[in-house]
C-alpha cells in the first residue's frame, strides 16, 4: 500500500514545499550521475524534480521516473517518461509494456525510495528488477539512512517543519514517532495548510538495514558494490557518527554499484 502522503492529491501536492532542490543534498549528487548517463530510470521519483531539472540543464537521451503512486505522478510532468508501477511488476493500471529489460545505463533510488521495503524478500524482488532493467556494467545509485545516527529522535512534534505554498499561506509538516521494532521504524505526519480546516495525516514505515545487510542484499541480486559513503561529499562511512544538518536531518549513506557481468 502506497502511504497516504504519496497517494493522496492533496498531501502529494506539499511534497516539494517541504523536500525542495536545494534543501536536498542527494539532488545535485544524483544530478551528477543522470547527467552523465544516456538512459536513466529514477525509482520511487515522487515529483520527478531529478529527471525535471536533469531536462532542463540539457539532457538528452531517455529519462523515465517510475513510481507507484497516482497523485505524485500527476503533481507535474515536464519533458519526461512518467510510469505507474514498480520494478517487479512494470506499469500497471493499464499502462503497456511489462518490467523493463536492459533498457537503461543508471538507476536511482533517492530519499526514502530504498527503505520502503521491508524485508529481504520484497528487497531482493525489487533489486532483482533493478538489476534486470539495466545493460550490464550500467550503475545503480541509492541512499539509504544510517540506523548508527537514530534519526527518528528527532521524528518528534517539536521539530516541525514549516513551508510557505505558492499562494503565500504556510504550510506545517509533523513527523511523530510511533514505534521502533529492530530495523523498522513507524513514525506518522501531519500536515496543516493555513486556512484549511483539516489536517492531512499519513503513516509510515521504514527499514534502517545496516551496511552489512545491505551490500548482502546487493550482492545476491548480481551486484557489485563499487562505492559506499557517508555523506554527499563522498566521505566515508563512520556507523557510529552522528551528524544533523540545518534542517535537523540525519547523515545519509549512499551507495553505487553495478551489475555483475
Amino acid at each position: 500500500m502506497v502511504d497516504a502522503h504519496y497517494s493522496e492529491p492533496d498531501l502529494a501536492a506539499l511534497y516539494d514545499l517541504f523536500n525542495t532542490w536545494e534543501s536536498s543534498p542527494q539532488n545535485p549528487f544524483h544530478l551528477e550521475l543522470v547527467m552523465a548517463a544516456q538512459d536513466a530510470l529514477d525509482v520511487g521519483r515522487g515529483t520527478g524534480k531529478l529527471h525535471r531539472i536533469a531536462r532542463e540543464r540539457g539532457h538528452r537521451g531517455r529519462l523515465v521516473g517510475l513510481d507507484p503512486a497516482q497523485a505524485m505522478l500527476q503533481v507535474e510532468r515536464g519533458d519526461v517518461e512518467w510510469v505507474l508501477g514498480d520494478l517487479v511488476r512494470g506499469p500497471c493500471h493499464g499502462q503497456a509494456g511489462g518490467p523493463f529489460e536492459a533498457e537503461f545505463d543508471l538507476l536511482t533510488m533517492s530519499g526514502h525510495a530504498f527503505q520502503i521495503w521491508l524485508t529481504d524478500q520484497e528487497a531482493r524482488a525489487n533489486l532483482a528488477g533493478a538489476r534486470r532493467a539495466l545493460r550490464t556494467g550500467a550503475l545503480l545509485a541509492f541512499e539509504t539512512r544510517n540506523p548508527a545516527a537514530r534519526g527518528w529522535q528527532k521524528w518528534t512534534p517539536e521539530h516541525e517543519h514549516r513551508a510557505i505554498a505558492p499562494d503565500g499561506r504556510t504550510a506545517t509538516e509533523v513527523h511523530t514517532l510511533e514505534r521502533v521494532e529492530g530495523e523498522l521504524v513507524t513514525f506518522s505526519t501531519a500536515y496543516t495548510v493555513q486556512g484549511r480546516q483539516e489536517p492531512g495525516h499519513s503513516r509510515s514505515t521504514l527499514r534502517f538495514a545496516d551496511a552489512g545487510t545491505v551490500e548482502a542484499l546487493l550482492t545476491q541480486a548480481g551486484f557489485a558494490v563499487q562505492a559506499q559513503y557517508g555523506d554527499w561529499d563522498r566521505s566515508e562511512v563512520i556507523p557510529a557518527t552522528l551528524k544533523w544538518d540545518e534542517n535537523g536531518k540525519p547523515n545519509l549513506r549512499g551507495g553505487t554499484s553495478v551489475p555483475q557481468t
